[in-house]
C-alpha cells in the first residue's frame, strides 16, 4: 500500500484510514459505500472529512477525519452506518484494515 500523508486540522482531530479488500461486483459495492459517504457527510457534524477512494480493482480506502474522539465514536453507532456496513459485508474479503492517527 502506498504511503498516505494526512495534513491539517486542530489538535484534537482524529484521522482514520480504513482499507477494504472486496470480492464480487465492484459497482454494487461502490453503490452501497457511496450511500454511506453521502449519509455521513450529510448527518454527522463531527466529521471534517469522509470519502471513499479506489486503490486498485480490489482495494478501496475510506479516508476519515473527525473533530474529536466523541465524533468518531458516534459515527460507528449510527443506524445508517450499521445498516450499510452490513450491506457491504458480503462484498468484503475480510475485516477492514483500520489505522487511527493522532494529529501531531
Amino acid at each position: 500500500m502506498e504511503e498516505l500523508v494526512v495534513v491539517g486540522g486542530g489538535q484534537a482531530a482524529i484521522q482514520c484510514i480504513a482499507s477494504l479488500r472486496k470480492e464480487g461486483l465492484g459497482s454494487e459495492f461502490e453503490a452501497v459505500a457511496s450511500q454511506l459517504v453521502e449519509k455521513v457527510n450529510a448527518n454527522e457534524d463531527g466529521v471534517v472529512y469522509y470519502d471513499l477512494f479506489k486503490q486498485d480493482d480490489t482495494t478501496y480506502v475510506f479516508l476519515e477525519k473527525y473533530k474529536d474522539q466523541e465524533a468518531q465514536d458516534a459515527h460507528g453507532k449510527t443506524d445508517y452506518f450499521r445498516e450499510l456496513g452490513a450491506q457491504m459485508g458480503p462484498f468484503m474479503a475480510g475485516a477492514p484494515d483500520i489505522k487511527v492517527l493522532q494529529l501531531v
